[in-house]
């Protein structure tokens, strides 16, 4: 089991990865209504593999691995999950405005985005880049034992 749940980690994390790299592809492009639906497809993937990251670290930390006390006595994992619901809670303001766009897609239409709203989706999704980079040293860090304490 402990195989299977890292695995299942590594795989929705890569998905989560996927996802926002392909946001930064999609928001750097000219907008149309194809770019539109794409951006919010990939950000329900986004969202889903957020979602099941959550579920099955948190499963792996409570029964599948070296138990709660080892990851919750670790600054690099307390460091980890702050910049995951970081970008977490940057990623509400695009996902609101992808949602927003549900009625001028259905019309057809293009919806209404300002170049400040676009600039502010494109700079949030660097800082959630940015975050899975501080991540990735955060379990390099944990798995050579740095950061534990107690």
């Amino acid at each position: 089991m402990p195989l299977t749940f890292t695995f299942l980690h590594h795989l929705t994390a890569f998905a989560l990865v996927s996802a926002i790299a392909i946001e930064l592809v999609l928001l750097g492009q000219k907008f149309t209504l194809e770019k539109a639906r794409k951006l919010q497809i990939v950000d329900r993937v986004l969202g889903i593999s957020a979602g099941l990251l959550v579920v099955v670290g948190l499963l792996r930390v409570f029964y599948f691995e070296k138990g709660s006390a080892n990851y919750f006595h670790n600054g690099a994992f307390h460091a980890k999950l702050a910049l995951f619901f970081l970008a977490a809670l940057l990623s509400i303001y695009p996902t609101f405005r992808f949602v927003s766009w549900n009625k001028s897609l259905k019309q057809g239409k293009l919806p209404d985005v300002s170049e400040r709203q676009w600039k502010r989706m494109r700079g949030i999704v660097h800082i959630e880049l940015a975050a899975v980079v501080g991540i990735l040293l955060c379990a390099a860090m944990m798995a050579r034992g740095i950061g534990y304490f107690g």
